[in-house]
């Protein structure tokens, strides 16, 4: 969970994330929404990829993004429960949260 929210703390990360809910995308096209340098790109990707967040697929000369959106929904359900709130039991209310993330 910490990886999670270490990977969210960023707004660049936050913003792949975003990006990516439309569909998976190329490291080329992510990066073409940034003013920052390749390595830095590939430094986000890293961090996204280790918290689960991502996952990377070579295809050819391509590497190929995908969100995986269900790691950043377990995070959230961990996190709410430290304050007592149950959202397994309301999975749509969860789904909604995680959600809600990116759209900030």
């Amino acid at each position: 969970m910490t990886a999670v929210f270490k990977a969210l703390s960023d707004p660049t990360r936050r913003r792949v994330l975003q990006l990516l809910r439309r569909g998976p995308m190329s490291a080329g096209q992510l990066a073409g929404h940034f003013r920052v340098s390749k390595p830095t790109m590939s430094a986000h990707f890293a961090v996204l990829r280790g918290a689960g967040l991502i996952e990377a697929e070579r295809q050819g000369k391509l590497i190929m993004y995908t969100l995986q959106i269900s790691v950043l929904e377990d995070a959230l359900l961990a996190f709410a429960q430290v304050f007592g709130w149950d959202l397994r039991a309301r999975p749509a209310r969860a789904r909604r949260a995680a959600t809600e993330v990116f759209s900030r």
